[in-house]
């Protein structure tokens, strides 16, 4: 039987999630990648060398198997962090001390409030501007060091033009990254676009199942990529072997669990735009969202995120969040079961986030289920 894996430009996205990251397929071979608990590796005997493993902090075999995954679905080499913030903390390293960053307005608030606080510190400086506006976005690369965006953007589902972004920060000497983790890369490849790097809460939608803390990096830049590295080994911003493997065991199902939530998102979205409760729905799946067609050009599907704007006041969505029986309240999202909450209830949110805007993470449930809780919710909230 062969040992070697097809190269992952041979196969599509849905294929690589189920067969990468394997051990050889050899009779009497474990099928899946082993959770490989040790603190400590063997030493070769004739002086040390690049690759070996030596201390569990520099590497994982089960880091290894869930890197190669993720590395061959964006195309480049992957790295696992401790956490998304993590991994985002690391990307925002690279920035020399002084340097700017350019940020989305009201993009997910955790990776803002640490920009915010590495410039309170006098580490960086923070530029934010709406990625919808392409405009906006180059004309704030002049003098920067870094833009890091989202595309879609948490919660506000704005789309960025990325090939546009991507060839203005190659012009401009600017790295480029992407936070891909609404998208996952079986819907988009930022690196395809010009980015340099691509950053994941696998947390969401790569675990799957609401039950890890993982974050990832991506890029093709060798330099970067031992950058990123260093300071995970310095920082010990390292996952737990058990982490890394229930990631890897939720990208076996990625794509069946995004094709149904992308599916339910659009179909709820759909209904949600004539709800009387509803002022607006916020989903690149409408023709009428702003980020429609941008979408369906760099996008192969539309995401499983909706936002929608409660009429009437922030108590009033708040209600909302109280009287569903399936959505769960609560926070994060991409798991395989319906959450919502309203963003702005946290005192660190961007205010350029409505204070009635409801992020409704869609799960695989039935879809008629979903809609009549959330219907019922809206109408008597």
């Amino acid at each position: 039987m062969s040992t070697q894996q097809p190269e992952p430009n041979e196969l599509a996205p849905a294929t690589i999630a189920v067969h990468h990251g394997r051990p050889p397929v050899e009779p009497n071979q474990a099928m899946s990648a082993p959770v490989v608990l040790s603190s400590t590796f063997v030493s070769s005997n004739d002086g040390f060398r690049p690759e070996d493993r030596g201390y569990g902090r520099w590497d994982n075999p089960t880091w290894a198997a869930l890197e190669e995954t993720v590395g061959a679905l964006e195309g480049g080499r992957a790295l696992a962090f401790s956490a998304g913030m993590a991994a985002v903390a690391a990307v925002l390293d690279l920035v020399p001390l002084g340097g700017t960053v350019v940020m989305p307005t009201g993009a997910y608030s955790g990776s803002t409030q640490l920009a915010q606080q590495l410039a309170a510190e006098g580490l960086l400086n923070v530029r934010e501007v709406s990625v919808a506006d392409t405009d906006a976005v180059v004309a704030a690369l002049e003098g920067a060091d870094l833009i890091l965006i989202e595309s879609p953007t948490n919660p506000l589902l704005d789309v960025a033009d990325l090939a546009a972004v991507g060839e203005a920060a190659r012009a401009a000497g600017v790295l480029f990254a992407v936070d891909n983790t609404f998208a996952t890369p079986l819907r988009q490849r930022p690196l395809d676009f010009g980015a340099q790097l691509v950053i994941h809460s696998a947390t969401k939608y790569l675990s799957g199942h609401s039950d890890v803390l993982l974050g990832l990096t991506v890029t093709t830049d060798d330099e970067l990529a031992a950058r990123l590295h260093t300071y995970r080994t310095l920082r010990g911003a390292v996952p737990g072997p058990w982490e890394a493997w229930l990631v890897l065991r939720g990208i076996r199902t990625l794509a069946l669990r995004v094709d149904r939530a992308g599916a339910n998102a659009a179909e709820l979205a759909r209904r949600l735009v004539d709800h009387p409760a509803v002022g607006r729905v916020r989903h690149p799946s409408l023709p009428t969202d702003p980020g429609h067609e941008r979408a369906r050009t760099q996008m192969s599907g539309f995401g499983a995120i909706v936002s929608i704007e409660v009429r009437g006041d922030s108590a009033a969505a708040d209600r909302v969040c109280a009287a569903t029986r399936l959505w769960v309240h609560t926070t994060s999202l991409g798991g395989v079961e319906s959450t919502l909450e309203r963003r702005r209830r946290y005192p660190s949110e961007s205010v350029a986030v409505p204070e009635t805007l409801l992020r409704l993470s869609v799960g695989i449930e039935d879809v008629d289920d979903l809609w009549r809780d959330l219907d019922a919710a809206l109408r008597q909230a």
